[in-house]
């Protein structure tokens, strides 16, 4: 027999939680389904080594939801209620070069133009400007981001009225690349922002990257890098208990394999094993694009067509979760201590030609490692004295060399580990008890969201990207011929990352159900 909800939710990333506990703060009986034994998604937390220490498998720091209204304004309690709290470091990134030189981007800008100062006193007062132009842009783009995205024509259309909107309209379109080099001179400088466009799974000469560099600096100033104190998996526990405070249920090992449609409306799911559950208001589901057509019935074959046809990012993630004895010690002094660490070579041309190795399938000449080690900040995570280091680099799904991951994973995380050391005294057997890695084949198997490696569902173009992602037909988090389904996850406006978008869906649902959404927050 059917069990009875009134919201029924596919998936536990946080984009859904986010989603299923607005509604159930709004008074809706709500049951979320996750096929994998533990909840969260890429927002989770897990002794993945040894008992003791906690890893964050897959996001470390919580950077764009902390400018969300779900955690500015608290509207679920999730701070004040559930005890979610975060750690803001001064420094929440910094650049070493194998040379042993640094670089350091502060909160505070004036250190910043100290940092940067070091290299070129032109390209200090460079930032100066390049920060204040960041922050005044800052508004309209937080505006955009919790909510649904509005129409591209209109927005461009609008930019297109003043010189302001134009200007930024040229920066969109720019790649990193081309914009750094006409604001710095100094390679080294260059090679430090170019390294944040690196983070979005794309080279720094793509076409269209140059206004991430902006949303990055903005958002370091204005709300930092946020480390969840407990592990990234903390928002997740916060999300789960809201639900299960105001009668919501979350299940583990329940893996659905289509939407309920009854009349062309999602009218509840079925999972693999036959069980059904009712949803009479509506269906909230992270599912892929390319699942589309075979988990929903009646949506129009070019909407799935379209949705099938979205691009996957060529490049996957590899990470390194590493128990270790002893915290860190890096060869350029004990001052490299901020949230996310760059490990970058002496010339900027060098990161750029690894890119262009990816993107022929090729492993990167010059391994593209980033790392963090968050119990230099919240020492909670592991046994007194000991640390944990997080540790990515990007690499192909597929392997030019025709090799397997499950083969070459481990001889690969050597790899990693052997060009650390170039950085890192200590990364080596005396110090690492154990470690775990992923590689972009288990990123997979992890998410149906990760397809192929990328952690942000499907990459981050400017035709996917804004009310056009992953489509036009399913930008604004509903979907053609289905109503009553509302789309979250990483593939949905604003992309992948942190940023608490699921929101965005439960204000669609909201008016749906005629429900005031600016209510729900002052009922906590």
């Amino acid at each position: 027999m059917a069990e009875e909800y009134d919201v029924v939710t596919i998936g536990s990333g946080h984009n859904g939680l986010i989603a299923a506990a607005y509604m159930a703060a709004a008074g809706q009986k709500v049951l979320v389904l996750e096929r994998n034994g533990w909840f969260g998604g890429g927002v989770v937390t897990r002794e993945l080594t040894v008992p003791g220490f906690r890893h964050d498998q897959h996001s470390m720091a919580h950077i764009f939801i902390q400018a969300n209204p779900v955690l500015k304004n608290d509207e679920l309690g999730l701070k004040s209620k559930y005890g979610l709290e975060y750690i803001l470091p001064e420094l929440p990134m910094m650049s070493v070069f194998e040379d042993g030189k640094s670089l350091g981007l502060y909160r505070d800008r004036e250190r910043t133009y100290a940092e940067i100062a070091k290299f070129s006193k032109q390209d200090a007062e460079t930032y100066r400007w390049l920060a204040d132009k960041a922050a005044s842009y800052l508004p309209m783009i937080v505006a955009s981001l919790y909510t649904t995205p509005t129409p591209l024509g209109a927005t461009y259309a609008l930019m297109d009225q003043s010189r302001e909107g134009r200007e930024m309209w040229r920066y969109m379109q720019m790649s990193s690349h081309d914009l750094l080099c006409s604001l710095f001179e100094n390679d080294r400088v260059r090679m430090h922002f170019a390294r944040v466009a690196g983070e979005n799974l794309v080279s720094p000469d793509e076409k269209a990257t140059g206004m991430g560099v902006f949303v990055f600096i903005g958002f370091l100033e204005a709300y930092g890098f946020g480390v969840a104190v407990g592990g990234s998996g903390r928002l997740t526990d916060t999300l789960i208990a809201h639900i299960h405070d105001h009668g919501g249920e979350v299940l583990a090992d329940t893996d659905v394999a289509r939407v309920k449609v009854t009349n062309g409306r999602a009218s509840g799911v079925e999972t693999t094993d036959g069980r059904i559950f009712n949803a009479n208001n509506g269906v909230i589901a992270a599912i892929h694009p390319h699942d589309l057509g075979a988990m929903v019935d009646g949506v129009p074959a070019e909407v799935t067509g379209d949705a099938e046809a979205t691009q996957i990012s060529e490049i996957g993630c590899i990470t390194v979760h590493a128990a270790l004895k002893h915290p860190l010690k890096f060869l350029a002094g004990d001052h490299v201590r901020a949230v996310m660490i760059e490990l970058l070579p002496n010339e900027y041309d060098t990161i750029r030609k690894s890119f262009d190795d990816l993107r022929y399938g090729e492993l990167s000449r010059y391994p593209l490692v980033g790392l963090g080690s968050l119990t230099m900040f919240d020492s909670s995570r592991v046994p007194e004295g000991n640390a944990t280091m997080h540790a990515w680099d990007y690499v192909p799904y597929d392997r030019a060399d025709g090799k397997s991951w499950d083969d070459v994973k481990h001889e690969y995380v050597a790899r990693m580990l052997s060009h650390m050391k170039k950085f890192i005294a200590n990364v080596d057997d005396d110090n690492i008890i154990a470690y775990h890695s992923d590689s972009p084949v288990d990123m997979e198997r992890t998410s149906s969201s990760f397809r192929r490696g990328d952690l942000h569902g499907i990459a981050s173009t400017t035709y996917q990207y804004g009310a056009h992602r992953p489509t036009p037909d399913l930008g604004q988090n509903v979907v053609p011929g289905c109503e009553r389904l509302y789309l979250v996850g990483p593939f949905q406006h604003p992309g992948g990352g942190v940023f608490g978008a699921g929101r965005a869906a439960a204000v669609r649902a909201c008016d749906d159900l005629g429900i005031d959404f600016e209510k729900i927050g002052s009922r906590q």
